[in-house]
This record gives structure tokens, C-alpha cells and sequence, in this order.
């Protein structure tokens, strides 16, 4: 979806293909929600009958369409499920100020909303222009509203075609008109457009990325992609290659990157929205908020051979980079006032006779030594590197989000993500999530656990001995936080299940990769800037 606008004109004038409408689940069948005042009065004030008759509960993704027979200039009208009616308004009502006002947190009846104009968008692939009322679902529409029902709109746009001869299937929507009744809250529709705009092209590009196939994304062109970007939005992007990996003691990097014929990089991105607490002494300006994302583009396993069938879905295991791009350069297109570094560790983790071995030692950033005891925790490895680079400039906090641990999907499933770290650092991760709609659970990280890294040989190794399992993914944590001086907060996300999405599309999520977390990690620069001096 390329064209967005806003309209206060009569649902029944408004030049469009198709309308859509909240529905919610009452005592006695669907409740219409707000914004359908003039299509039940079209309709005879006989839409929650209609809506009946079609099979219509208003259950939570329900959805039914039916033709407006010259009642409306649209031809379509397309009803989406909420869920129950007193619980929908009950939550939903009053989460956010009115329109012109300030946002508020968004909560789960939100969320709900959001992904209901995503399963309506998606429902109307094939249509050119539609209109939608769900803004209005609980009355006058509130900031939290209207974000909601722009950002799941656009996000259920989505399709990746472009490497397809021919099209499969109808092309997504490609223009929303986002409807209010009163012309006073048209500028803050407007501004909601705006946004989800930015957050939508945001998580578009991680999409299209994750589901790019290695073949056509490798470290190099990653980088080259991270320049376009970085460039286009006015952010500072360097590049290290291999040499310059070697002169700055990158061996995580270097040793994952070894047995592929397509050599690592590391990216930075700098974006500066804000002079910072040194400006007035004359000091350069520090990091507010620095975000380091894994950027495996393609994980074999090395030496270490994953089997075959869990290899076909990780050309996703760089969305952990390719998320902290995209929050960068949204950061930088918000004009947020603040100063974020994005740090992109890439390589191709490959088995070859260069490949690193099984009880080899490696020397990451800072001088720490490692023993790889298994190379399919790759992982671990380029982002200890990148988070002991990214602690050199003492950030405010630092926040990593990767695909780190199958341990992940075991213990949280393929919706939520698991988040780790310093308690600081965490609680302002869970709720940057909580406003911005996404689904991450904290995990602890029990002290006891660090002994299982104790290397014979080394400072530590990257996995526990004998093939132990036990707490894959609260041990991982332990390993990134030996990379992070203490005193600097810190968080890791595993996203591990939540970027890829093996099964049918869902809401607002297709199938393939997510972009899961990206608007949490733009939520999160949102809040710092709000409260960085």
C-alpha cells in the first residue's frame, strides 16, 4: 500500500472500492461498531441484521462482505470481528486522549483492532481503494485508535513478488482512506497516516529482506542495502570488511564468517537527532541508544550441519539485523529527538574446509577468548563482538534483538519474544512492546546458570559441554552479557520464532517473515527521546 489519506465525508459519498467496519460479538449476534451510523441508516437500519443473516458473530477475526446494491458509492462493504463487545469497549474506550490529544500506552483491545484492519486489508486483495471505519470503532476516534487501525492496515498490505515472473495471486490494496465523522480530527488522522507510513515501509523493508533467499543477500549486499538506506534518510552508515575486521580484532566475525566464500561485514549506523549532555562542554555527542541486531544471512549450522529441513527458513536468521536498520532509519525519518547507533554484525555461516572447527578458540573484540564447541551457536559469536564494539561508546542502554536460540520457539512459541538482561533495560524493552502492540514475555537469567559457559581452555565457551540443552535461551543471555560492562543496561531479545512465520497469514502478519519487533524498537527510541534531556 503506496497512498494514504484521511476523509470526513459522508460514509455513504466516499468514491472507493470497498468499505470495511468493526463488528463485535454481542448477546444476541454482531454489534456494528462506531462509524456505521450512515451505512445502517442506507441500509434501513438493517446492518446487524445483514450481518446476522451472512453467519456474522463478530468473533475475534470473523469476517463477512456482502454488496451495497447502490446504497453506497462503494460497491463492497467488509465486516471484521472484534471479539466480545463489552470487553472490546470496555478496554478499548478511552485507551488513548481524544484525537488532537497526546498518544497513550496501547493495550491488548488495541492491538486486537489493529490486527483486525490487517485481516480485512488482506481479505480485500484485489481492490484498489478502501475505505475504513475502524478508527471509529469505539466512538470519536482516540490517538491509540486511529494508530492501530492505520498501522494494521498497512502492514496487511504486504506481498513479496519481487522476485516472481509472474504475479501470485491479486495484488494487496493500494490506497486506504482512513474515515472520522468530525472534520476536527482529520489533522490528527492525518498524523497517524503519517506515522504508520513509516513504521509500515519500516517493517515492509525487514519483510522483504528476511524473505530474500541468500542467493540474493549476502553480507556485502546487505551492507550495500544499509548504505541506500542509511543514505536516503540522512543517516551515517561505515562499512568494515574483512581486512579492516582483522585489524579491529573482530575474530567472532571473522571465525563465523571463515567458510564462506562471501566474507563478513560490519555495519554502523549513525543517526544524531540530538546534541546530547556533552554538547555543553564541548564534548561530542553520545549514544542515547545503541541497537545491535544478528545478521546471519544464511546458517548452515558450519560444521555443526543443522538437518535439512531446519535450514529451509534460515535465510531469516539476519532479521535480527535487518530490524535494527529499519528502526534506525525510522528513527531518522521521525526526526526523533535523540541519538541512536545501530550496529549490524554479518556473515554467511558456512561448512567448508576453511570453516571454524568444533573445540576451536577465537579472540573476540576486547580480547575475550572463546572455545566454539558447537558452530551452529554462531550467533552468540558476531554479536559478542558487536556489543563489546558497541559498549566502547558507552551507550545509555543497549538493546540486541536476534534469531539466537531454537530454545526460544520451545519455551515461548512462534508469537512472543523473550526478553533478557538488566532489569533497567528490560522493563523499558516490555514496555516500548506494550505500546506498540507486540507480544514479548521477560525471561530471567538465574546466576547459576553461568558456570555452564566455564571453558578447560578458554575465558568461555559459546555453548554448554556434552550437548546440554538445558535453558538454551536464558543461556545465550549469559554469554551476550559478558560483552556488556555491567555498569551499561542492557537488554537481548530472541525473536527467534517471532520473525518467521511458517504457517498461514494471520491479522496483519503474512506468511514468511514478520518484522516482528521493529515497532518496539521505534517505540523505544520514541520514549527516550521523550525523556532525554
Amino acid at each position: 500500500m503506496t497512498v494514504t489519506s484521511a476523509a470526513s465525508a459522508a460514509l455513504t459519498d466516499l468514491d472507493v472500492d470497498a468499505v470495511v467496519i468493526g463488528m463485535a460479538k454481542g448477546d444476541d449476534g454482531p454489534v456494528p461498531l462506531g462509524g456505521t451510523g450512515a451505512l445502517d441508516a442506507a441500509l434501513g437500519g438493517r446492518l446487524a441484521r445483514i450481518l446476522a443473516d451472512l453467519g456474522a458473530t463478530g468473533a475475534t477475526g470473523d469476517i463477512v462482505r456482502f454488496a451495497t446494491l447502490g446504497t453506497l458509492k462503494a460497491p463492497t462493504v467488509l465486516a471484521v470481528g472484534v471479539g466480545e463487545h463489552a470487553a472490546f469497549t470496555a478496554g478499548t474506550a478511552g485507551a488513548g486522549e481524544e484525537a488532537g490529544g497526546a498518544s497513550a500506552d496501547t493495550d491488548t483491545d488495541t492491538e486486537t483492532l489493529r490486527r483486525a484492519a490487517g485481516a480485512a486489508v488482506r481479505a480485500l486483495a484485489g481492490t484498489a481503494r478502501v475505505a475504513s471505519t475502524l478508527a471509529l470503532a469505539t466512538g470519536r476516534p482516540t490517538s491509540s485508535t486511529l494508530r492501530a487501525a492505520a498501522e494494521g492496515s498497512l502492514l496487511g498490505a504486504y506481498a513479496f513478488d519481487s522476485l516472481r515472473t509472474s504475479p501470485n495471486g491479486p495484488a494487496p490494496v493500494r490506497e486506504l482512506v482512513l474515515t472520522v465523522e468530525d472534520p476536527s480530527d482529520l489533522a490528527a488522522a492525518e498524523a497517524a497516516l503519517e506515522r504508520a507510513t513509516i513504521i509500515g515501509e519500516a517493517v515492509t523493508l525487514v519483510r522483504d529482506l528476511v524473505n530474500t533467499p541468500p542467493s540474493h543477500l549476502s553480507p556485502a549486499r546487505l551492507a550495500e542495502i544499509a548504505v541506500e538506506r542509511g543514505d536516503a534518510a540522512g543517516v551515517e552508515v561505515t562499512v568494515l570488511d574483512e581486512e579492516a575486521l582483522a585489524e579491529g580484532g573482530y575474530g567472532g566475525l571473522l571465525g563465523v564468517g571463515q567458510g564462506s566464500a562471501n566474507p563478513p561485514r560490519l555495519i554502523r549506523l549513525r543517526y544524531q537527532g540530538a546534541a546530547g549532555t556533552g554538547a555543553a562542554r564541548g564534548e561530542p555527542a553520545g549514544t542515547d541508544l545503541a541497537l545491535v541486531g544478528k545478521g546471519i544471512t544464511f546458517d548452515s549450522g558450519g560444521l555443526s550441519l543443522k538437518p535439512p529441513v531446519s535450514m529451509e527458513w534460515m535465510k531469516s536468521d539476519m532479521a535480527g539485523a535487518a530490524s535494527v536498520l529499519a528502526a534506525v532509519v525510522a528513527a531518522a525519518r521521525l526526526g526523533l529527538a535523540l541519538n541512536v547507533t545501530g550496529w549490524m554484525p554479518c556473515a554467511e555461516n558456512m561448512p567448508s574446509g576453511d570453516a571454524i572447527r568444533p573445540s576451536d578458540v577465537i579472540t573476540l573484540r576486547g580480547g575475550k577468548r572463546v572455545e566454539v564447541l558447537n558452530t551452529d551457536a554462531e550467533g552468540r559469536l558476531v554479536l559478542g563482538d558487536a556489543l563489546a564494539r558497541a559498549s566502547e561508546d558507552t551507550p545509555a542502554l543497549v538493546v540486541d534483538v536476534a534469531t539466537l536460540t531454537g530454545a526460544q520457539i520451545v519455551a515461548l512459541g512462534t508469537r512472543t519474544s523473550g526478553v533478557m538482561g538488566r532489569s533497567e533495560a528490560t522493563d523499558a524493552v516490555v514496555a516500548a512492546a506494550g505500546r506498540a502492540g507486540e507480544t514479548v514475555w521477560p525471561m530471567p537469567m538465574p546466576p547459576e546458570l553461568r558456570k555452564s559457559l566455564d571453558s578447560v581452555v578458554a575465558d568461555l565457551a559459546n555453548v554448554a559441554p556434552g550437548g546440554n540443552r538445558d535453558a538454551g535461551m536464558l543461556l545465550a543471555a549469559h554469554f551476550l552479557a559478558a560483552f556488556v560492562p555491567e555498569e551499561i543496561p542492557w537488554a537481548h531479545v530472541d525473536i527467534a520464532g517471532p520473525s518467521w512465520n511458517g504457517g498461514e497469514p494471520y491479522g496483519y502478519t503474512p506468511r514468511g517473515g514478520t518484522g516482528a519487533i521493529v515497532r518496539t524498537l521505534v517505540q523505544l527510541a520514541e520514549d527516550r527521546a521523550a525523556t532525554t534531556p
